[in-house]
């Protein structure tokens, strides 16, 4: 899931380098190593991140439980803050739509 996820993500700064590249093999080569190194990126991350998270899930058989809980929480709650932020106080949801750059 990291893998793509990153992948997604960093697609508008891999189109802003495309944009200057003129010769189509340059322009490949350049999206497979920046492909390349974008998952190699995002393993590296996943494994720094969940090594810990394993290592105390084994030795605290609750710890596990409780991690999915706090993170699917964390992740609930943000994921409304954005709603409303982009929802109503951006306008998107009233047709008022008052955004812009910072």
């Amino acid at each position: 899931m990291g893998l793509i996820h990153g992948l997604a993500g960093s697609a508008a700064v891999a189109l802003l380098v495309l944009a200057t590249v003129r010769d189509p093999r340059w322009a490949c080569g350049y999206l497979l190593v920046f492909g390349i190194g974008t998952m190699l990126g995002m393993a590296i991350i996943t494994v720094g991140m969940a090594s810990p998270l394993a290592v105390a899930s084994a030795r605290w058989k609750s710890f596990g439980h409780w991690t999915r809980i706090a993170t699917g929480s964390l992740s609930l709650l943000f994921g409304l803050w954005l709603v409303y932020q982009i929802g109503w106080h951006d306008g998107l949801f009233l047709a008022t739509s008052h955004w812009s750059p910072r």
